[in-house]
């Protein structure tokens, strides 16, 4: 099995030890890309998202979360290892893209 997140993280730049990054949704994440005009990325080595920006108070951080594209290719990971399935880890916040993919990619049933 692998757990899929369903989150992102949003941490203030330099880190610090000790300094804890806040955790959001993928939609607030990206929401809060087009606040502040970041360019979103994608890190083909850790296929993730991610974009830096500055705070009202000047303040850099990077934020690291979830995409279709993240998604497809953790999914994909799942086929080629023929993994028994996944599991989105926080369901709690719902992100249309990753059922999208995971429908296109998969034949899902439900067993009782």
């Amino acid at each position: 099995f692998m757990g899929i997140p369903n989150y992102g993280y949003d941490w203030t730049l330099p880190w610090q030890k000790g300094n804890a990054a806040d955790s959001l949704s993928n939609n607030t994440a990206i929401a809060l890309a087009r606040r502040y005009g970041a360019q979103i990325q994608y890190d083909q080595t850790a296929a993730s998202p991610f974009f830096n920006y500055f705070d009202q108070n000047g303040k850099e951080h990077v934020v690291w979360f979830e995409d279709a594209r993240s998604i497809q290719a953790k999914l994909m990971l799942v086929r080629d290892l023929k993994l028994a399935g996944i599991a989105f880890w926080n369901v709690m916040t719902f992100f249309q893209p990753a059922f999208t993919v995971l429908d296109s990619m998969f034949n899902i049933q439900k067993l009782l």
